[in-house]
């Protein structure tokens, strides 16, 4: 549980909202991928009626406050329904509804992952060639033991990359990818060690699958965003899903918001598209279901069947294929992927057994995960109101005794620093994030569902702190330099 909770940790705090999981781009995503498993009866596949889920929607919306709009779609035998409710911003009272355009972070992965699955059912690539294979001549990639970094250990998050490279300092943290470079991205992993065996562990990387993107891309001879169009959106309709918004495509996004509901950036992704670039809307991605659900042949069908093949273990009940992950549950296997950055959050899977898909489409932070796994299997349950914490006024001369470095895991440190009377906290190879205080030497994030409390002393300074998140409570003692 601990190494699970460390995973978390680095996927969500990377990322926001990424799990997934950055970019979070998952919310992770879940540590970024944590699934309650099912019980054993055997429920409905049929969806809930359209008010049951208006219903799930409004308590999200208007009671618990914990997103600003949000949509779902569903698709099955039963043909296609949208279901919306809010608005696109906390200061744009447009409603929102199945053309909406939303950021869908790390589902971009699933996006990667198909692409990857087309190009090697064509001969294009390989899943086991060395992903040095498509990088410019003069690029170094790491390697360990003798074994190169292959196309699917990339696909499979087995790479030992880290979700972020160890380099990215972003200038503007509210759009933290923005400003990195596809050259930053060479030079490091040009001197990267990498710190384990390649295939010996998951470790979801946003690093990896951006490169991956990349990989297919130079092979293809065009940008990612264009492979996408021509292998992907063109021949499924998508004409809402993009990276670079028209005039008329702008028009239809929704604005992020944080936690407090606030108006967040856009995220951009220039070095690591593949990773979670894409934006899109409900009907476009039920397009992409009702390719995924159908029993008709379509020319992306083998693809989406070896995308969904168990490859590699994450946690107990889950596994993941060629980005996708593949979950067990009492009705039969879910196959899924979520989404999270700076201000959105989204969730799209679908149950093979029954042929029926669901997408949610979120304009805020909090997690949707468990109402996309309740509707496709009505015995994960849906999550339950979590209090949101109340910045205290604390004394700012305490906050020298909690600046410092504490040591999480082997390669992980958080680094609390002050800035005035703010604190602040950043882990290893992830963007810095204000912690606020609530009292009782106890600090919580804004940006993602986490929390820190220092351990009182008798004198300064803080010999430890605890990172508190998806319920785990992980000790990080002082490192003395």
């Amino acid at each position: 549980m601990r190494s699970r909770a460390i995973a978390a940790a680095t996927a969500i705090l990377s990322v926001a909202t990424f799990v997934t999981g950055l970019l979070s781009l998952d919310r992770q995503i879940e540590g970024p991928f944590a699934v309650t498993k099912a019980s054993a009866s055997m429920p409905s596949s049929s969806f809930p009626a359209d008010k049951e889920i208006a219903k799930i929607l409004a308590e999200r919306i208007d009671i618990r406050r914990e997103s600003v709009g949000i949509v779902v779609g569903t698709i099955g035998p039963h043909g296609r329904s949208i279901v919306a409710h809010g608005k696109f911003g906390a200061n744009d009272p447009r409603k929102v509804d199945g053309n909406t355009v939303y950021e869908i972070g790390s589902i971009t992965k699933g996006f990667t992952g198909l692409l990857l699955a087309d190009m090697v059912a064509s001969g294009e690539v390989g899943l086991d060639d060395p992903l040095a294979k498509y990088m410019p001549e003069g690029v170094t990639m790491p390697e360990r033991a003798g074994k190169s970094i292959t196309l699917a250990d990339l696909a499979t998050h087995h790479s030992s990359l880290p979700s972020l490279p160890d380099d990215l300092e972003p200038p503007d943290t509210l759009n933290p990818y923005a400003a990195y470079t596809t050259e930053q991205l060479y030079r490091f992993l040009s001197r990267y060690q990498l710190p384990r065996d390649i295939g010996a562990d998951f470790e979801y990387s946003n690093t990896g699958f951006g490169l991956l993107g990349h990989a297919l891309a130079r092979r293809a001879g065009v940008d990612y965003e264009t492979l996408v169009t021509q292998r992907i959106t063109n021949p499924l309709g998508m004409s809402s899903t993009a990276i670079t918004l028209s005039p008329e495509l702008a028009g239809r996004m929704a604005t992020g918001h944080n936690g407090d509901l606030q108006p967040v950036p856009n995220w951009d992704l220039p070095a690591i598209a593949g990773a979670g670039a894409l934006r899109s809307s409900a009907n476009d991605l039920l397009n992409l279901l009702a390719m995924a659900v159908s029993t008709e042949k379509s020319p992306l069908s083998d693809a989406v069947a070896a995308a969904s093949v168990k490859r590699k273990p994450v946690n107990d009940g889950t596994q993941v294929g060629l980005a996708w992950m593949i979950t067990e549950s009492s009705s039969g296997d879910i196959v899924w992927h979520s989404g999270g950055t700076g201000g959105f959050v989204s969730f799209f899977g679908f149950h093979p057994a029954s042929r029926t898909g669901v997408v949610v489409l979120s304009n805020s932070d909090a997690d949707v995960n468990d109402i996309g796994m309740h509707l496709l299997n009505r015995d994960i349950p849906l999550s339950e109101p979590k209090p949101k914490p109340v910045e205290a006024v604390i004394d700012p001369k305490l906050l020298d005794g909690y600046v410092g470095r504490y040591q999480l895991a082997p390669k992980m440190v958080f680094d609390i620093t002050r800035d005035g009377d703010k604190l602040f906290a950043q882990l290893t190879d992830q963007p810095r994030f204000r912690l606020f205080p609530e009292g009782g030497h106890r600090f919580f994030y804004k940006d993602v569902e986490a929390a820190i409390t220092f351990t009182q002393a008798d004198a300064s300074p803080s010999p430890s702190l605890t990172l508190h998140q998806f319920g785990e409570h992980i000790s990080a003692p002082r490192v003395t330099d």
